[in-house]
């Protein structure tokens, strides 16, 4: 038993550790963004000033609806999916560490907070490494979506459609990656 709690206790411990790396590497390279763009003179996805829709209006000569599709199509969609994927987990996993850091909590409760900060960790990890091996295949973009049983991977290609052979490519990253079977994948074009 003290072997398995000591087992659980480091897997959970690099859990954490992969998630602060991974918070502190946003924060920095978000910092690094924003410099960047000041000195260029450009926006940054997120980065908002607050003005009346008239003045926006008046001033840009456009209407504001069309300014807020954009951010969810093209390249956008996939920034914007991963902060908002991102942000769910942030919030999952900070109620998880809340839950194994009460005190009085019972063993069982503890454990299960932290199965699941380590189910986050893997789930993090494996749509990292589709992504990348996605990408490395020559597509454009991809974002993956791990699910209990099930994967969703939205892949952006030169041409906007994938072939009969882009999804067998991609179907067979994420079985390989996942352990999934080809019916608990689903793999979808971004337009």
């Amino acid at each position: 038993m003290s072997a398995k709690w000591k087992r659980n206790t480091v897997v959970a411990t690099m859990a954490v550790l992969v998630c602060a790396a991974v918070a502190l590497n946003w924060k920095y390279s978000g910092d690094e963004a924003v410099q960047q763009a000041q000195e260029a003179g450009g926006k940054i996805l997120g980065e908002a000033t607050l003005v009346s829709a008239q003045e926006h209006e008046a001033e840009s000569g456009q209407e504001t609806a069309a300014d807020e599709e954009a951010v969810y199509t093209g390249s956008d969609y996939f920034a914007s999916a991963r902060l908002t994927r991102q942000q769910a987990r942030d919030n999952a996993l900070s109620l998880l560490q809340e839950a194994a850091a009460q005190e009085g909590a019972d063993a069982s409760a503890i454990t299960e907070a932290s199965a699941g900060i380590t189910v986050l960790a893997e789930c993090t990890l494996q749509e990292a490494q589709i992504e990348n091996l996605v990408t490395a295949k020559g597509y454009t973009d991809c974002v993956a979506f791990m699910g209990e049983d099930s994967v969703s991977i939205v892949v952006a290609t030169s041409s906007g459609e994938l072939t009969g052979s882009d999804v067998v490519k991609i179907t067979d990253i994420a079985m390989q990656e996942t352990g999934l079977s080809a019916d608990g994948i689903r793999i979808m074009a971004a337009n």
